[in-house]
């Protein structure tokens, strides 16, 4: 059972206290598209806990009692795991407490309720990197979304496997590694990787078609800060071949899936999924563009989900808010 509440603007905001983002109204815009227009600073509580009467009204009366104009709130309770999840955003103008000393005051009430519990802020620009390998039509997606202001965050840096995104890098002046990966350096291809993304501030990966499994250790250095995005839709064909084993069996649909990275693969929590219809009439190389274009859908609308603090994970599934 889900219940909203929607006020005025919306902005995409993300973690962190720093860095000033160029969000507007309904989302983040870029170059003389924000010219003029007025920034709206906000902060953005995302939280679960055991569902029990009286906790909305504790956390509207705190934000109340600090001078919040909420903006937005949404709100969902799993009766099968008695989980009650929210986020909620509200106007930092105005705003009487300092998001600094927001932990040390909002804190008895998350212990009272027993909440799990995170704060983001509009004035922070994720820094998120792109892996690839040879595929690039996700990373042409995103480098274009990116331009056109559609997702609020910085890209600093592209890794890849091969060469075959160095073009397109190149032409949005974003820096390119290329870091061979082989069955033999696996580790030491992860230790640069890693030592790369450190370098550049990295907050979230997004595996755009990047074809290597990540090792668990790498995997725990970012808890629900890997997207990926899955050429089926899961579960259902795995393999590096899915759309040749879908021609073969005939399929009427298919689908792409877009969930964060675990130690298990593709068993990650689902933030979007989507698919397309299959004709008889369709030949192989229809279903692979059918399936080109799903993904890139299905991966951007995850990455600015994400950016903007809309997807909560719990139970290994996640809520996707409003």
């Amino acid at each position: 059972m889900t219940h909203r509440c929607a006020g005025r603007g919306r902005g995409a905001c993300v973690r962190g206290l720093n860095r000033e983002a160029r969000c507007v109204g309904d989302g983040c815009m870029s170059g003389d598209r924000v010219a003029g227009a007025l920034a709206v600073k906000t902060a953005v509580l995302l939280l679960s806990c055991p569902d029990r009467k009286g906790l909305v009204a504790a956390i509207a009366n705190f934000l109340l009692a600090h001078d919040a104009n909420i903006l937005h709130a949404d709100q969902h309770q799993d009766a099968e795991l008695g989980l009650f999840l929210m986020r909620v955003e509200w106007d930092l103008d105005g705003f009487s407490l300092p998001l600094a000393d927001f932990p040390d005051n909002f804190g008895p009430i998350a212990g009272q309720y027993g909440m799990t519990w995170r704060l983001a802020e509009s004035a922070h620009r994720q820094r998120m990197a792109i892996f690839m390998s040879r595929s690039d039509h996700c990373l042409a997606d995103l480098l274009y979304r990116y331009r056109d202001g559609e997702l609020c965050c910085d890209i600093p840096v592209i890794i890849s496997n091969h060469e075959h995104g160095r073009g397109l890098a190149d032409a949005y002046g974003v820096p390119f590694e290329y870091i061979e990966v082989r069955r033999d350096n696996k580790v030491e291809a992860e230790q640069s990787q890693l030592a790369i993304l450190q370098q550049h501030g990295v907050d979230v990966i997004v595996l755009a078609r990047y074809m290597q499994v990540l090792s668990k250790d790498f995997i725990a250095q970012f808890p629900q800060r890997i997207i990926n995005i899955h050429h089926s839709f899961l579960p259902a064909f795995h393999g590096a071949r899915p759309y040749h084993r879908a021609f073969e069996r005939g399929v009427k649909l298919i689908g792409a899936t877009s969930h964060y990275v675990t130690d298990a693969l593709d068993d990650g929590p689902i933030i979007e999924q989507d698919v397309a219809r299959i004709s008889h009439r369709d030949a192989l190389e229809d279903l692979v563009r059918k399936g080109a274009d799903l993904e890139k859908i299905v991966l951007s609308r995850a990455v600015r989900w994400h950016l903007e603090n809309r997807v909560l994970v719990y139970a290994n599934k996640t809520v996707v808010f409003d």
